[in-house]
């Protein structure tokens, strides 16, 4: 006992360290037993005689806890942990009942004649859909969804807005670590390595949006030509148009080929690096990690709903049928297709065959992901640069 006191003294005075010693007796809880700054206070130190024999048979576990780097839970971090934990969850669950929600909107819309009200019309310079039209919301089902995305919207602004402030909060009473750590790391492998990795998952995010997927936020267009007509109405030149078609957005393709995620996965390892490119600190993995972990739940959540048939998931759309794609189960079995023919885990349906190298590399957004990844690279390090300076003015 002696000889173990003296050698956890000594690298506890090398290393900074604090001791807790834990003492567990069978017949009482765990407790704590009260350290000193860098000595060892247990119960065998009453009396020379106990040192190999202590009153009680208790079990002794000793752990070194770095004085210096402990993390620690504030109430700022205890904040922003129920605002993100408040953003995941109301996500995820106005997604689980989604169909319910759409239906109510959309019959509240026709109640109040919003459904196929001439007025109502989209911009024409933006292509309308090849079964709507420009008419906004050609029927009630469409109407429920654009409301619906209206308060998803409203939704994350809140929960997300008040985790951000909560964040810069926390940021600003942990400055001095940021200071130390960004002296430290900004000339370090793992820092370009973290800013490399950022880049290119917001590159594979932008160039997301330029892949048809029925899980991404943009709509698919498809060129047509058309004749146009002169001043007198007449015939004239043939034009190229483009039309809004949603139903091409079941087709696997580029992006889809690796994983049926493209737009959220990359949140994942973004998270992380972004985490630690903006101090490394237990704010920065709350809020950013935090998004990862997200991430990873709402894709699987969505294909849990896919897989259970509890209805449809993503964007919904219009396709050449007169009736919104899920009224009568043709986007169900097209989006079960799609699932069937792609993969949650990246590069898993090549590995098991369901999809094509050559493929990929064929219709893969190539000129996208190259300039997405450039401008990630200043957009990330913008963004880090300007949490530092929001969390001064906090």
């Amino acid at each position: 006992a002696r000889l173990l006191k003296i050698l956890l003294s000594t690298t506890c005075h090398r290393f900074g360290s604090d001791l807790r010693v834990y003492a567990f007796n069978p017949s009482h809880h765990a407790r704590v037993v009260n350290p000193s700054e860098r000595h060892i206070h247990s119960r065998w130190d009453q009396t020379p005689s106990q040192h190999c024999k202590p009153r009680t048979q208790s079990t002794i576990c000793l752990r070194l806890v770095p004085v210096d780097t402990m993390p620690t839970i504030d109430a700022a971090d205890e904040a922003l942990a129920l605002w993100v934990f408040a953003f995941a969850s109301s996500h995820i669950c106005m997604s689980a009942v989604r169909t319910t929600i759409i239906a109510s909107l959309g019959e509240t819309a026709n109640a109040l004649n919003l459904v196929g009200n001439e007025n109502w019309i989209l911009p024409a310079w933006w292509p309308g859909d090849n079964t709507g039209g420009n008419k906004i919301f050609p029927d009630y089902m469409t109407a429920g969804r654009q409301v619906y995305r209206v308060l998803y919207t409203a939704v994350s602004f809140a929960t997300l807005g008040s985790a951000f402030v909560a964040y810069l909060h926390s940021s600003t009473s942990s400055m001095d670590n940021y200071a130390m750590h960004a002296a430290e790391v900004q000339t370090s492998f793992l820092y370009n390595v973290c800013l490399f990795s950022a880049a290119l998952s917001l590159g594979a995010a932008i160039a997301s949006l330029f892949n048809a997927s029925p899980l991404g936020l943009m709509p698919s267009f498809e060129g047509l030509s058309q004749e146009g007509k002169d001043e007198n109405n007449n015939p004239g030149k043939t034009i190229a148009v483009l039309r809004r078609d949603d139903a091409l957005k079941f087709t696997t393709r580029g992006l889809t080929r690796i994983t049926r995620h493209p737009l959220i996965l990359p949140v994942v390892p973004w998270g992380f690096a972004t985490a630690y490119l903006a101090g490394g600190r237990l704010c920065d993995y709350i809020l950013f990690g935090g998004l990862a972990i997200y991430a990873v739940a709402g894709c699987f959540a969505q294909d849990l709903r896919v897989i259970r048939e509890e209805g449809s998931v993503g964007t919904v759309f219009q396709t050449e049928l007169s009736q919104p794609l899920g009224e009568d189960g043709n986007e169900r079995s097209q989006l079960t297709l799609f699932f069937e023919e792609t993969s949650f885990i990246p590069f898993k349906a090549v590995i098991d065959g369901r999809q094509n190298v050559n493929d990929i590399i064929k219709e893969f957004p190539w000129i996208q992901l190259l300039i997405g990844t450039v401008l990630g690279v200043f957009i990330e390090v913008l963004f880090v640069q300007l949490l530092s300076e929001w969390a001064v003015q906090v």
